[in-house]
């Protein structure tokens, strides 16, 4: 089996070795097994859209808008 190397900051490998127990390399191959499943499922529903990167990120920018108002809202 392959391997990779993952850089983490001192900080965060100090926290990570006070939890022996968690087999870290797992965590971290669970993490991107779930994000490639993430991303092909995107990949399959946007193969066939006739939306342009920009339109993409104008869409998101409104949706990422709608949700800090609501949230904002919801703070009030």
């Amino acid at each position: 089996m392959p391997s990779i190397t993952v850089n983490v900051d001192d900080d965060l490998k100090e926290r990570m070795e006070k939890h022996p127990e968690i087999n870290w390399s797992e965590v971290t191959r669970q993490a991107i097994q779930e994000k490639i499943e993430t991303l092909e499922v995107m990949d399959e529903l946007t193969s066939e859209s006739e939306l342009s990167e920009r339109d993409v990120q104008k869409i998101a920018a409104k949706i990422n808008e709608s949700g800090r108002k609501r949230v904002d809202e919801e703070s009030a």
